[in-house]
């Protein structure tokens, strides 16, 4: 009999009303598989530049589905499982098969190998990345352990970055190509310290200083898109140095 009322509860629970506006979050999670999957369609109709544009909208897009799941309290574990998918899907295999249409169709074998180690890395940096969200040990640190999966799907496109600026000049260095791809499936699986940006704050009489900054970044990218990201990716292997030197001395520091 508490059997039975337990199995109508899970029932009811189930197949509970709700409101339509709550699934916003995982409609954007599946708005951004579906950007992710066309750039593959359009990068093997050589539409690279709007395979590129593409990964960046999927970027966009996986930035706010678990800000606006949080802001409106509809996280759920379907959400974060949708969530995890979209990122392999838009970070690890889309950037990896379009770059292979662009430039190391060429190399056969040895492209295939440095698309399929990139995409390893990148499941196995997501999964890495689940495991220790699960168990907390991420959660509130300053740095994320190895780089994560949507900036490493920036880095991977530098290259095609910088070929779109000087077209013909680095496209032909395909075995390049393959060797800086397997560099950066190695950063996203290391155990490099990268700084995570959820710990920064600001103080209130900087925050004009910050919009500004935002709004000229935005001006940028929209008038000068491909040397911007360039200047974006420099920005952030950087950073990674950086990181890597500060937290060294943290943990100086804390022994």
């Amino acid at each position: 009999m508490v059997k039975l009322v337990h199995e109508t509860e899970a029932v009811e629970k189930a197949d509970r009303e709700l409101p339509l506006f709550s699934l916003l979050p995982n409609l954007i999670t599946v708005g951004a598989i579906c950007a992710g999957l066309t750039a593959i369609r359009f990068a093997f109709q050589e539409s690279y530049v709007a395979a590129v544009y593409l990964i960046l909208l999927a970027c966009i897009l996986d930035g706010l589905d678990g800000r606006i799941a949080r802001y409106m309290k509809s996280e759920s574990q379907l959400g974060a499982e949708l969530d995890s998918l979209a990122d392999f899907a838009n970070f690890g295999i889309a950037p990896a098969l379009v770059i292979y249409a662009w430039a190391l169709q060429d190399l056969k074998r040895a492209g295939w190998i440095a698309v399929l180690f990139f995409a390893v890395c990148c499941v196995m940096r997501l999964a890495r990345f689940n495991v220790d969200n699960k168990s907390e040990l991420d959660g509130n640190s300053e740095f994320f352990t190895g780089v994560p999966a949507p900036a490493g799907a920036m880095l991977v496109l530098l290259p095609m970055f910088l070929s779109f600026l000087w077209p013909n000049e680095v496209q032909s260095y395909a075995g390049l190509i393959a060797i800086y791809m397997g560099a950066i499936g190695l950063l996203l699986v290391s155990r490099v310290p990268t700084y995570s940006f959820k710990t920064t704050t600001v103080r209130r009489r900087r925050i004009t200083y910050i919009l500004v900054g935002f709004a000229v970044l935005v001006a940028m990218l929209l008038t000068y898109p491909w040397s911007s990201l360039i200047a974006i990716d420099l920005a952030y292997f950087g950073i990674i140095i950086w990181s890597y030197f500060k937290h060294r001395s943290n943990k100086k520091a804390a022994g």
